[in-house]
């Protein structure tokens, strides 16, 4: 839980959040998470963050009312202020002129180019803060020839390739099942404005980060990418199993499915012992990963036999006393309920006094420090709630900024 008494490790860090949906968002409650100041922009023209209405489920006022707090919406804006301005308004591009002028970071996931002609572009902003670390997020980058193509996370997962890897292999191709590309992204976003603040304080420098879904999802096809580039070979798509490790599936038990991840010879033949599959277990064609990856389909069909007649308490059991990796399939109900999940505190009560309850219910932030602690400063702020407190912050000379 938040110790507002212990250090934050990005305190006195300034951020001009100027991104909306979810990768960019990631990136900034990210930062806030870890102590930057974080303001975020929002168009009062629609309303805000396009997912403030992507619902069907919103955190609801006192009087049972649903309100502007979208699920989605919370699961990336913690830990910021709303700003309410219009930069398209000589007025609204003063404002956010100003703000960029004190920040150290500016986020941005605009089409390329987009923002230079409210001057809010990196070219623009460095000029008079050459200190300024500028991270533009687009759907294919600054530069290529499909830059001025919009981007959405299921296009990207499309692209990329992920796609092509994902789902039933005698079914559709399939993404994954929450916004993966986006939310990746994001966490390069966030790694790359370390480590170009990291220049910064070093040098004085800042620079401009160029990041793009579809360049974050082809970086994270990891070992299949590779497995490509090595053989020359297009990778199959096989539901749950892995291109490089046999068994590692999901297998169906009498009463539902398991996991079996065997990672080694050794757990190989401890697993068939607790299936009473000695033969197996000796067999040739199954002694190494190698063979077993050789004859994967033969290996499967004896495998799915033997755990098709157990239930999955009775498995798990088996294979947690053999030290033999794998576990359920857990609801995200039941995942987030768990033992574990407690235990760790997957789960956050952010206090917010106007809502019905009183706090709302987050996914905490994984990251344990031991000395500058995540802490949940703030909730997802309703839109244009700082507007006014931000602004009476802006000093007389701010007016005298160029306007676009």
């Amino acid at each position: 839980m938040t110790d507002a008494s212990k250090p934050m490790a990005l305190d006195g860090l300034f951020v001009l959040d100027l991104s909306r949906i979810l990768a960019g968002p990631t990136a900034t409650q990210m930062l806030g998470d870890l102590g930057a100041e974080v303001i975020k922009i929002e168009n009062p023209k629609s309303g805000g963050d396009d997912t403030r209405s992507w619902g069907p489920n919103y955190a609801r006022d006192a009087a049972g009312q649903p309100t502007d707090l979208s699920a989605y919406f919370m699961s990336s804006n913690r830990n910021k202020k709303s700003v309410a301005v219009d930069i398209s308004t000589m007025e609204g591009q003063r404002v956010a002129q100003a703000l960029a002028s004190r920040a150290d970071v500016v986020i941005e996931n605009y089409k390329p180019g987009g923002l230079a002609k409210y001057g809010l572009d990196h070219e623009t902003l460095t000029a008079r803060h050459p200190g300024l670390v500028y991270c533009s997020i687009s759907g294919f980058g600054q530069t290529g020839p499909n830059r001025d193509q919009p981007g959405y996370d299921l296009m990207a997962q499309g692209f990329a390739g992920i796609m092509s890897l994902t789902g039933d292999p005698a079914g559709a191709p399939t993404k994954v099942g929450v916004g993966i590309a986006d939310v990746m992204c994001g966490m390069y976003a966030t790694i790359g404005i370390l480590a170009a603040l990291r220049h910064r304080d070093r040098t004085g420098e800042g620079q401009h980060i160029d990041l793009s879904l579809v360049d974050a999802s082809m970086a994270w096809l990891i070992n299949e990418g590779c497995n490509y580039l090595v053989s020359g070979k297009l990778p199959e798509r096989r539901g749950n199993a892995h291109p490089n490790i046999v068994p590692y599936d999901a297998f169906a038990c009498s009463d539902g499915h398991v996991l079996v991840a065997v990672g080694n010879d050794a757990q190989f033949r401890r697993f068939c012992d607790l299936l009473d599959l000695d033969e197996t277990g000796n067999d040739a064609r199954f002694a190494t990963n190698l063979a077993r990856i050789e004859n994967r389909v033969a290996l499967t069909k004896l495998l799915s036999e033997a755990i098709g007649q157990m239930s999955r308490a009775t498995l798990l059991k088996r294979m947690a006393t053999a030290k033999v990796p794998g576990g359920p399939i857990h609801t995200v109900g039941e995942a987030l309920a768990s033992d574990q999940a407690k235990a760790r505190g997957a789960v956050v009560d952010v206090p917010h006094p106007d809502l019905e309850g009183g706090a709302l219910h987050l996914l905490a932030n994984p990251l344990k420090f031991s000395a500058t602690p995540v802490q949940y400063r703030r909730p997802p702020p309703r839109f244009g709630e700082d507007t006014a407190a931000v602004l009476e912050t802006l000093a007389p000379q701010d007016a005298d900024l160029p306007q676009k």
